[in-house]
């Protein structure tokens, strides 16, 4: 498996402004997920119908802003979660959010490295 960023977020203090800055920045496409979340998607790249990217490029989110220190995060695909937490304690990083599912998704946590940048990772639901 690839290494790489398959999903970013950025939080918002006011979603409307920002959704609508980088819809007319960038053309990107930003729409509400269905459900009781406040979560915008933000589409770079067109998706087929399991959301997955049709052409090369990454996706992400948006969000309202809950504390003061949200900052963008980078989503990276890992094979195993648990082995990548472990890996992230053993190199001097420390956990932000544990494991946790998201349905249909897979995996996810964050993590902060040892000069304090944010990391996510991502191990994506086994595709059957």
């Amino acid at each position: 498996m690839d290494h790489t960023v398959v999903h970013f977020e950025i939080p918002a203090n006011n979603v409307e402004k920002l959704k609508k800055f980088y819809a007319d920045l960038f053309g990107w496409k930003i729409e509400k997920m269905p459900g009781p979340v406040d979560y915008w998607m933000i589409g770079t790249v067109p998706v087929d119908e399991k959301m997955m990217p049709l052409r090369p490029g990454v996706n992400g989110g948006l969000y309202k802003k809950e504390r003061p220190e949200n900052k963008p995060v980078n989503y990276v695909s890992v094979e195993s979660i648990d082995k990548y937490l472990e890996k992230v304690k053993a190199l001097g990083g420390k956990i932000v959010q544990p494991k946790q599912e998201v349905t249909d998704v897979g995996w996810v946590a964050v993590a902060m490295d040892p000069e304090g940048n944010q990391i996510a990772m991502l191990q994506p639901t086994q595709k059957k």
